[in-house]
């Protein structure tokens, strides 16, 4: 039996900005730390499954992720998510095109994505991270929610992107 031996995710952002005043120079700092600790479970603050791929769609190509019963983790196991923690998808340095992700066309996974009349662009070498740590997180439906569009934004060019989904199977 898999289980989840450890996942922590974390993001930082350090600013510093100054003025250079004629008798000092004022400093505006953020300095912003998040991290979430993933135990093994369905509940707040669990997941139980991570899959991740490096993936390649062609000029004007998309792809509906399917995320109930299709898609299979490094040991060969078919995933079937119940709910999605978090979503991280990276495009490449080299693209000539965005990636956008989200508006499957039927079955979308929708509520990440306002109701599934949102997509997110992601520029190249740009990257998009959500993560939702409660128990209920995305909830993902077998069948009439599961479907998640990730696509070119324009012909000529492929698009490789990075794509990392965390949730639970319950």
């Amino acid at each position: 039996m898999v289980t989840l031996d450890a996942l922590l995710i974390a993001v930082s952002i350090y600013s510093r900005i100054k003025n250079a005043l004629d008798l000092s120079t004022s400093l505006d700092t953020i300095n912003r730390n998040k991290s979430w600790s993933f135990t093994d479970g369905a509940g707040l603050d669990q997941a139980d499954v991570v899959w991740s791929d490096e993936r390649t769609l062609g000029a004007s190509g998309d792809e509906n992720l399917d995320l109930s019963g299709v898609l299979t983790d490094a040991f060969g196991t078919v995933i079937t998510f119940a709910r999605i923690k978090a979503i991280y998808l990276e495009a490449d340095s080299a693209n000539t095109n965005d990636v956008w992700l989200g508006g499957a066309a039927a079955n979308i996974f929708a509520t990440p994505f306002a109701g599934g009349s949102g997509v997110v662009s992601i520029p190249p070498n740009g990257m998009l991270f959500m993560v939702a740590p409660g128990a209920t997180a995305w909830v993902v439906t077998a069948g009439t929610a599961d479907q998640l569009r990730v696509r070119n934004s324009g012909a000529g060019t492929s698009v490789k992107y990075r794509i990392v989904l965390v949730g639970s199977l319950t």
